[in-house]
């Protein structure tokens, strides 16, 4: 198995008060605090090259799953294998085989062109030049980067920054690739084009790809597993068949799944 997590928690600690200045005094020297257990015993495993949805309301603990399997948090309890590496504790090495993509977040410097993102990024995962310079001729190719590259990220339109992102995201060729939110805001040609490109590159590279999104429509195009996440605990695993049972729009029946779940 590429990914296997098995009875992984963790809970957080969030401040709490009411609204005024009195109230924001009072915390000063006596705050109230509320735990907040964002995953429950949340075990899954993925097979390598496997495309698997992973879906939940806001708050179900999808970003918190994210985090941990990047090595970003450290779970309170459970375990977390990829690829034979506890992502937290090798966190150096693992991080040279996976690549994020934060649909509300960028990882390109703003006020410089594209092109000089990468550079660095090249250095910091200490890219062979034969090996970078083939990644960027062909994901400039597929993704149709061309004059985008010698463009300030913040003069891009969002589709333009996120297919930069998508490339910035595999120039090291990852084996895993967590995409969270990867087509929010775009338009209907570059959602298309993203789908056709992520789609590729798990075809032709073997590419595992876990993918954290409110979009349906991304769903039923890349993957054929779901792995269905509420109140921090997963509430099923699943194919795509599983639940479009009763022949609606996969908006629709998902909907009904989150009603029939109470999530």
């Amino acid at each position: 198995m590429m990914i296997t997590m098995e009875n992984v928690c963790k809970s957080y600690r969030v401040a709490k008060r009411n609204a005024g200045f009195c109230e924001a005094v009072k915390a000063l020297f006596h705050r109230e605090y509320e735990e907040i257990h964002a995953l429950r015993d949340v075990s899954f495993t993925i097979s390598d090259g496997e495309m698997v949805g992973y879906i939940g309301p806001n708050g179900a603990g999808k970003s918190s799953t994210i985090k941990i399997l990047s090595g970003i948090l450290t779970p309170d309890s459970g375990s977390c294998l990829i690829d034979g590496m506890v992502p937290w504790k090798n966190r150096i090495k693992h991080v040279r085989r996976i690549g994020v993509v934060f649909g509300q977040r960028s990882q390109l410097w703003w006020d410089v062109p594209v092109i000089d993102s990468y550079e660095l990024l090249k250095d910091i995962y200490t890219i062979p030049d034969q090996i970078y310079r083939s990644n960027l001729d062909e994901l400039t190719e597929l993704l149709n980067l061309g004059e985008l590259l010698r463009t300030p990220a913040r003069q891009l339109s969002l589709g333009q920054r996120m297919r930069c992102e998508i490339a910035a995201s595999l120039l090291h060729s990852p084996r895993i690739l967590f995409l969270d939110e990867p087509t929010i805001g775009l338009d209907a040609v570059s959602k298309l084009a993203v789908r056709d490109f992520i789609r590729q590159q798990n075809q032709k590279h073997g590419t595992t790809v876990i993918l954290t999104t409110h979009d349906m429509q991304d769903i039923e195009a890349l993957t054929k597993r779901i792995i269905l996440i509420g109140r921090g605990q997963i509430l099923m695993d699943g194919t795509l068949e599983d639940i479009k049972r009763g022949g609606q729009d996969m908006e629709r029946e998902v909907a009904e799944l989150y009603r029939s779940y109470e999530i």
